[in-house]
């Protein structure tokens, strides 16, 4: 199965949505959202802000691994 690598970020501080590009090497830790400024971090036990506030998990997780680690 093939990871999808757009998702859409949305701002729990602004409701602000944001489609990004998610890298397949690893996982994004801070976001800044584009809307109100505020600097996103992963919720806790989450790898990356994808699998926090993303429409889809990253690919690691999508195709049933972890994380791939910090970026």
């Amino acid at each position: 199965m093939t990871a999808e690598l757009r998702s859409v970020i949305t701002c729990p501080a602004c409701a602000h949505p944001s489609e990004a590009e998610m890298p397949t090497d690893a996982c994004i830790y801070f976001y800044d959202c584009p809307g109100c400024g505020a600097l996103l971090r992963p919720k806790h036990g989450d790898c990356c802000v994808f699998c926090s506030y993303g429409s889809l998990p990253c690919p690691p997780k999508q195709q049933g691994s972890p994380g791939a680690g910090w970026r």
